[in-house]
């Protein structure tokens, strides 16, 4: 709750005349609690759980002639009453886990310092703290994830979110409920080394999971924004990971690639694609686009 009833109080506050962003926001927040206003990530995770992955699946039932060629794994199409299963287990997770740890996690951050006041923090300020969270989030994420690549994290936890060898949008928050509360660990990090205004935090809890839905969707669409992204590993790096599955020591990272890069832990990935670009001809013969294609994968495993 802001400590100013008036714009005016705001304005001589800050000492300047508000933005028309400010003046909103103003208008919008001032009566209400910053827990309140924490708890609009609850909506925000639904809406986007249930609306983000459409896309992909609207793409895939009205056009599917026109991106059948982008698909990773031509081969595996999945029904809509699948579809509609792995969403019924996501919202199930969300009501049960998500959604109570956002309502029981607001003190710690009250703790590290995300604000709602003002003034706003400008678009450049922004632009850094998000940066910030996906490389903390990136780094930190791709060693809990090595982990989870161990006989006793695959075998108890992470082995059902790989129940999608071909992953699909929906299935990006697919997980088992441990695994959900450990990757929040590294979502709050970045926030809990740089934080920001509540505005922020919004905008890192979305960008975040819609980036995860993009990895997931199992389409390499060349007109998706990330691929301009340096570094950026998008829908074909990561669905290597899935398909190899269990076996999988290749392709750990969540957003971008330099770690695997420099652990060494894309090589089965990287071979992969010299073999295709080795293969092109004789792959586009037989109908298998884009370079990304798992159909090699099985013979490009990590030892």
């Amino acid at each position: 709750m802001l400590p100013f009833k008036t714009l005016q109080e705001a304005e001589s506050a800050i000492g300047r005349s508000l933005t028309t962003a400010e003046t909103i926001w103003f208008n919008y927040s001032a009566n209400k609690s910053d827990y309140y206003l924490y708890c609009h990530n609850i909506l925000f995770l639904f809406l986007i759980f249930s609306c983000v992955p459409l896309y992909y699946l609207f793409l895939e039932i009205f056009f599917r002639k026109s991106i059948q060629s982008y698909k990773i794994q031509p081969k595996v199409n999945l029904s809509l009453s699948d579809v509609f299963r792995c969403y019924k287990v996501v919202m199930r997770m969300f009501i049960l886990v998500v959604g109570p740890l956002q309502l029981v996690s607001y003190p710690s951050v009250k703790m590290i310092g995300i604000r709602t006041s003002l003034p706003l923090p400008s678009l450049w300020v922004i632009l850094l703290q998000l940066g910030t969270y996906f490389i903390v989030e990136d780094y930190t994420n791709y060693w809990i994830h090595r982990f989870l690549h161990c006989k006793w994290g695959y075998e108890k936890i992470h082995k059902v979110h790989h129940e999608y060898t071909a992953p699909i949008g929906f299935a990006a928050p697919y997980a088992h409920w441990l695994e959900i509360l450990i990757l929040g660990i590294p979502s709050f990090l970045g926030p809990a080394i740089a934080p920001g205004h509540m505005i922020t935090f919004w905008l890192w809890i979305a960008f975040r999971q819609i980036e995860a839905i993009e990895t997931h969707s199992g389409y390499d669409l060349p007109w998706s924004l990330t691929k301009y992204i340096p570094f950026y590993g998008g829908a074909d790096y990561h669905d290597y990971h899935h398909y190899v599955g269990g076996q999988s020591q290749s392709n750990f990272a969540s957003v971008f690639t330099y770690c695997d890069y420099i652990y060494g832990t894309d090589k089965g990935y990287r071979y992969q694609k010299k073999v295709l670009q080795q293969l092109k001809g004789a792959s586009n013969a037989n109908g298998e686009q884009n370079g990304g294609s798992a159909t090699f994968a099985k013979d490009c495993k990590d030892d």
